[in-house]
């Protein structure tokens, strides 16, 4: 069986219904109308090119029966070129799409054709589409002068504020992020194309630290809602690639973000404060974390107290990022209602990473989350909680990665039960998991269910968290520390060498 995941006016997503992750057991073809379209072996797959209000059939060579759907109508189409962007990858076409987007009727498409589109930021609004064809780009100029200041936050007379940028939790001055969209709805990017911020041919990562006004995203979508990403590429950012922030209603289907394993912050999706998040089909390459779930650092949790709620991740390749499946460490808020499954992720530094430290915060509530059904790849460590990440300006101080007790209070943050369930994971390097709570505040529950751990025969020593003294290790178990209960359900270990559980301040230690 398979159902349908998304509807544009030009475009289609659909999901085969099994327990595989990312991957379908075999090949099969994909018929539109009866006719052959493409061959797929991923459990998502995707139609583009059609027509609005009509509708199509679809059928797979792999399940019985075929699915009837409808493409939304739209009230018209503004096509870039036609009114006269050029294309080429040299000439300024900013005036031309920004004015194909604003000129755009409520619930019309604007199309971005085959071709390189070199533009400026340019901003979203409600009610639209934006087609980005097959073959076309939208193209970031190099020019940092040209993406303008962003201010951190406006203060009004009645003593309120409104969020408009922040850097790693906080508000803070940023560049335009190069597609962005501000208190909008209604949105829709879709298409074979890319949004390439062209950082790499840029000044952006010479020198990402120490600036005064913070590198731009690739997207930002700031307060909106309903806003859809489908087939796209987004690549090369000068910062993180897709940043939506307090939005609620989103969804991210069969899209590619791919960034080099070098380029600094280069995260590929980091929801922040959102609400209702799916992220479904998707391929991840970065040069930092693939997905990072966020809420802030403590003066937006605390303020806010908005947690990151509802997110469902399935059917994703991560691969080559430092962490695949990240919560933190901007996570004062919280994290509410998180399922990951049926993913896969390849050659990651560490796979399900949980990061956070003294300082976030009461309202730093991670309970109740669940990942099940995944398979890991030559992840140097699968499953990773650090409660002494050495992140902002403080991080290397005592009180961060002090073993001492401290009191519990306004500035603790607080780890409930996580659940690891179904996971396979093949050619590990350092070690199986690294669980490491806060002394008072230990991590309340961890449960591992079915889950199996293979060492590569070649393997090289490695640090398994970021925090202070942390040593490297090479083909050990499992380490746990200041964990209230920890329950090892038919959990198998090959090529451990030495013991396979690390314990130290574990107070119920349950093996089935």
């Amino acid at each position: 069986m398979f159902n349908q995941l998304f509807v544009s006016s030009v475009s289609a997503c659909f999901e085969l219904q099994n327990t595989h992750p990312y991957y379908s057991p075999e090949k099969y073809t994909v018929y539109l109308n009866g006719a052959a379209v493409e061959e797929k072996d991923s459990n998502v797959f995707s139609l583009f090119g059609l027509e609005p209000d009509t509708e199509y059939t679809v059928a797979v060579s792999c399940c019985e029966g075929e699915l009837r759907f409808r493409t939304l109508p739209e009230s018209g189409c503004v096509n870039v070129k036609e009114l006269g962007a050029k294309g080429d990858g040299v000439s300024d076409d900013t005036y031309y799409v920004q004015m194909a987007i604003d000129s755009c009727p409520k619930n019309g498409r604007v199309v971005i054709p085959e071709g390189s589109y070199y533009v400026r930021p340019i901003v979203l609004k409600s009610d639209m589409t934006l087609e980005i064809k097959k073959g076309g780009e939208l193209l970031g100029d190099i020019v940092e002068e040209h993406y303008p200041y962003v201010p951190a936050k406006i203060e009004y007379d009645d003593g309120t504020e409104d969020i408009l940028a922040t850097w790693e939790g906080n508000p803070y001055p940023c560049h335009q992020s190069f597609v962005s969209a501000y208190k909008q709805s209604n949105i829709k990017i879709v298409g074979e194309g890319a949004i390439n911020g062209n950082a790499d041919n840029s000044t952006w990562w010479a020198t990402p630290k120490g600036r005064a006004v913070a590198r731009p995203r690739l997207v930002t979508l700031n307060k909106c809602e309903n806003v859809s990403l489908h087939g796209v590429t987004c690549k090369n950012s000068a910062a993180w690639n897709l940043h939506p922030f307090f939005s609620k209603n989103l969804g991210f289907y069969d899209i590619r973000v791919k960034n080099p394993y070098t380029g600094p912050n280069t995260d590929g999706l980091d929801p922040e404060s959102c609400d209702k998040v799916d992220i479904v089909g998707c391929v991840f390459s970065v040069g930092d974390d693939c997905v990072a779930i966020k809420s802030g650092k403590i003066y937006m949790g605390s303020k806010y107290k908005t947690p990151a709620t509802r997110h469902t991740l399935r059917n994703n390749l991560f691969q080559d990022g430092h962490g695949a499946i990240v919560l933190g460490s901007e996570i004062s808020g919280g994290v509410e209602e998180l399922s990951v499954c049926q993913c896969v992720f390849k050659h990651t530094d560490r796979g399900l990473r949980i990061k956070s430290r003294r300082g976030r915060g009461k309202d730093s509530i991670i309970d109740g989350v669940l990942f099940e059904n995944i398979k890991m790849i030559n992840v140097i460590t699968p499953l990773v909680i650090n409660m002494y990440y050495f992140c902002d300006p403080d991080g290397h101080t005592e009180y961060v990665w002090s073993r001492e007790k401290h009191p519990v209070g306004d500035d603790t943050p607080y780890m409930g039960k996580f659940t690891f369930r179904d996971i396979d994971c093949v050619d590990c390097e350092c070690m199986c998991a690294y669980f490491d709570g806060l002394v008072e505040q230990p991590v309340k529950e961890i449960v591992l269910e079915n889950v199996s751990f293979h060492f590569k025969a070649d393997a090289k020593p490695f640090k398994p968290a970021m925090l202070e003294f942390c040593r490297d290790y090479c083909k050990e178990g499992i380490y746990i520390d200041n964990v209230e209960k920890v329950t090892l359900k038919n959990v198998t270990f090959e090529g451990v060498e030495g013991p396979e559980i690390i314990e130290k301040n574990c107070g119920e230690l349950v093996r089935e």
